[in-house]
């Protein structure tokens, strides 16, 4: 039975990936230092699948640290979740997101290197495509990025690339993420930041609780079926799923593989909080606002890649996901 330490695995996809890896018959080590999640979640991990999970409370700049993981555990391939992820803040703090994200990163490989572990899964994302790509984004397309936070997905894409160039023993997977949303249908685990969210999902969870008194929809003139931004929104537990498949795939084959995981069809804003509304049976206040610099009318993903490599597609659709979101967030407000 082979081992996986889940960096950032108290965290929204990694907590999910979690549970799927144990239901995989894997077993499962989590790392996390706790800046944007809680404690507890292992708990909730171990009550819905009956499994042990040794749990460490470290950051990726504690070498010291990190490397007691893997002395303490014998790790056979990492995913790697762990890092900082809110737009915004990348533009005002760009040093803390370069050092953490980048330079936490190479640590962990550092330390894989030195314990022999050279399969590991990366947690990319969408916004690697930039501004420019047309829809829908294939793995082929050129990357770059708007604001900090995507840049250091692209570097991190480029650097464990170029770790496999220089040591060919490495296992790479670079897993573009477009919107994750949803929760576990146990209620038990979903998305739950600390502080306000950031996404959209979490933030009309939030309004239609009476928590936050209205959502701000940004933009409603772009070219798309109501003129608000469309994004390809992914269950989380699909997402999770996309991570067994590759860690399946990364065992037994060497190399580097880029591999969006979407659904390939895209949801608008409102399309978003009618389904919302429909879900949890409460109404959204919205307002219109301004759009946002760096913002793309529509971005989903081609995910041929994923079925002919991976066998895996999403199954879920946007009903279940609000339904999901909702149980969440009543059980847990």
């Amino acid at each position: 039975m082979k081992t996986i330490l889940v960096t950032g695995g108290t965290g929204f996809i990694g907590s999910h990936t979690c549970v799927e890896l144990l239901k995989a018959g894997y077993q499962v080590v989590v790392m996390d230092n706790l800046s944007n999640s809680k404690a507890d979640v292992v708990k909730k991990i171990e009550t819905i699948t009956g499994r042990t999970v040794p749990f460490y409370r470290a950051d990726l700049l504690d070498v010291p640290s990190m490397d007691r993981i893997f002395r303490e555990q014998k790790i056979d391939a990492v995913i790697h979740f762990a890092g900082l992820k809110a737009v915004g803040e990348s533009v005002e703090k760009p040093l803390l997101y370069y050092q953490n994200n980048v330079s936490g990163t190479i640590n962990l490989c550092e330390v894989m290197h030195k314990h022999d572990c050279k399969t590991i899964v990366f947690s990319s994302s969408a916004t690697v495509y930039g501004m420019h790509n047309p829809v829908p984004m294939t793995e082929d397309m050129p990357t770059s990025a708007t604001n900090p936070y995507g840049y250091t997905k692209v570097m991190l894409e480029q650097i464990l690339t170029d770790l496999h160039t220089a040591d060919p023993a490495w296992s790479v997977m670079l897993l573009r993420y477009f919107n994750p949303i949803g929760a576990h249908e146990s209620g038990l685990i979903g998305e739950n930041p600390n502080g306000i969210p950031n996404n959209l999902l979490p933030y009309i969870a939030q309004v239609a609780l009476g928590k936050l008194p209205c959502l701000g929809v940004f933009g409603d003139d772009y070219d798309t079926v109501d003129g608000t931004g469309v994004r390809d929104y992914i269950h989380v537990v699909d997402l999770a799923l996309g991570h067994i498949a590759a860690c399946r795939y990364a065992f037994s084959h060497k190399g580097v593989e880029i591999v969006n995981l979407g659904t390939g069809s895209g949801t608008s804003v409102l399309q978003m909080i009618k389904a919302y509304e429909k879900a949890s049976g409460r109404a959204i206040p919205f307002a219109i606002r301004p759009r946002r610099a760096g913002d793309v009318a529509t971005c989903y993903a081609d995910t041929q890649k994923a079925k002919d490599l991976l066998g895996w597609t999403a199954q879920r659709d946007i009903d279940q996901m609000c339904k999901d979101s909702w149980r969440f967030t009543v059980q847990n407000a």
